[in-house]
């Protein structure tokens, strides 16, 4: 009886009938008009997961782009050759340091890009947020993105190395145990300069990557639910995501092959040296050497990253009770 005079008495109105159930409702689409604060390490979660599985064409990828004499000059040539003379689990040669530099690299430009985009979206009429059109996700995700790469440059760096490290002759190979103790040895050998040994170009390729890739990936997914029948669902965010991969792979190639270039040499070359170097030798063909090792690579990579991130996210929602 008194939880029944209390729903009574709360009714708009003081009408009977007006079931508790309505103000609930009203109170979740509230909840729902307002912009979802996610965890800010979901991005190195979900990048994590996907490296993970994308480890392999990643290793190729380096092993191409720093291909010497006769090694094999295929990505199909390539795998082969990492199984015949290091096993299936030479294809997850530095992964440790892959794992290291998403959790760097990636949780930084993912958390500082889904930020800004909440500090500068707009509101409609109705008083709706809505996303930063696409010339502010650009800036925001390069801005987001070239930050991330100095972060994860140390990591980036032994992963290149430890990647090429096998393909190397025995007596010139590091043989670093794992990420740290390659951190160590190359603070001791090296310097700690080493650590951020071709910052730039890699933070101008974290840049161009994360503008193409995220930003590129927010625009995909919102068309094709504005102006298609898709919805907010996995199909969505499959196709987004893939073409979000074939723009980062084309925009990031050129950078990708210097950044690879300049991480796995020991000496100070200048990145102007470095360009007229491998002009000579291999003409306009160098700016896409590896790219559809790349594609493949990067593709399935952003595929993973952002179906994970999806799931963390929807998982997030149904935790916090906000899923519609």
């Amino acid at each position: 009886m008194e939880a029944a005079t209390k729903n009574h008495q709360g009714a708009p109105g003081g009408q009977p009938g007006a079931a508790p159930v309505r103000v609930s409702k009203d109170e979740k689409a509230k909840q729902l008009k307002k912009p979802i604060r996610y965890p800010f390490w979901f991005g190195g979660s979900a990048s994590s997961l996907a490296a993970c599985v994308t480890h392999p064409l990643d290793l190729v990828k380096v092993r191409l782009q720093m291909r010497t004499g006769d090694m094999p000059k295929s990505m199909s040539g390539t795998f082969v050759h990492i199984v015949k003379h290091n096993g299936l689990r030479g294809l997850y040669n530095g992964l440790s340091a892959s794992l290291l530099r998403q959790i760097t690299y990636s949780t930084t430009r993912f958390g500082i890009y889904e930020e800004l985009k909440q500090r500068f979206a707009e509101k409609d009429r109705k008083g709706k947020e809505k996303p930063p059109g696409f010339a502010l996700l650009v800036a925001m995700a390069s801005a987001s993105g070239f930050v991330g790469g100095i972060a994860g440059n140390p990591a980036d760096v032994l992963n290149v190395r430890m990647q090429h490290d096998a393909a190397l002759p025995p007596a010139q190979r590091r043989n670093y145990a794992h990420p740290l103790e390659g951190l160590i040895r190359m603070a001791r050998t090296e310097g700690v300069h080493s650590w951020f040994r071709g910052v730039w170009p890699n933070s101008m390729r974290a840049a161009a990557m994360t503008a193409s890739q995220l930003a590129s990936y927010d625009v995909f997914k919102r068309t094709l639910m504005q102006h298609t029948f898709m919805e907010d669902n996995l199909t969505t965010h499959f196709t987004a995501s893939f073409l979000a991969g074939v723009v980062a792979a084309t925009v990031t190639s050129p950078i990708d092959v210097i950044k690879t270039r300049v991480m796995s040499g020991s000496g100070k070359s200048s990145i102007p040296k470095l360009l007229s170097e491998i002009y000579a030798a291999e003409g306009m063909r160098w700016m896409f050497k590896g790219w559809v090792p790349s594609f493949l690579r990067l593709g399935p990579q952003t595929i993973c990253t952002f179906l994970f991130l999806e799931s963390h996210r929807k998982v997030y929602r149904q935790i916090k009770g906000l899923e519609e």
